[in-house]
């Protein structure tokens, strides 16, 4: 595995990692919320957790101007692996 030229754009701007992060959290709050507070509903991180990895799945399919760069008429933008 080799990562993208430009990773540091990416780990900075791209959707997919925030929201990834922001799954990371909600279930490191499912987990340490229960010792604290008795009146949040049982599963509810571990849902917003679920929810936000799928919109992270989508995240990255969705072209991000930021990171992906403006759209080249003409141009092929899928990327395959030279031989």
């Amino acid at each position: 595995m080799t990562p993208v030229h430009n990773w540091r754009e990416v780990l900075r701007y791209a959707w997919s990692i925030r929201l990834m992060l922001l799954a990371a959290l909600l279930s490191g709050a499912e987990v340490a919320l229960p010792f604290f507070e008795y009146s949040i509903p049982t599963g509810l991180f571990a849902a917003l957790s679920g929810l936000t990895t799928a919109a992270a799945l989508v995240a990255r399919f969705v072209a991000q101007v930021p990171v992906s760069g403006p759209p080249v008429a003409g141009q092929n933008t899928t990327h395959r692996r030279q031989e």
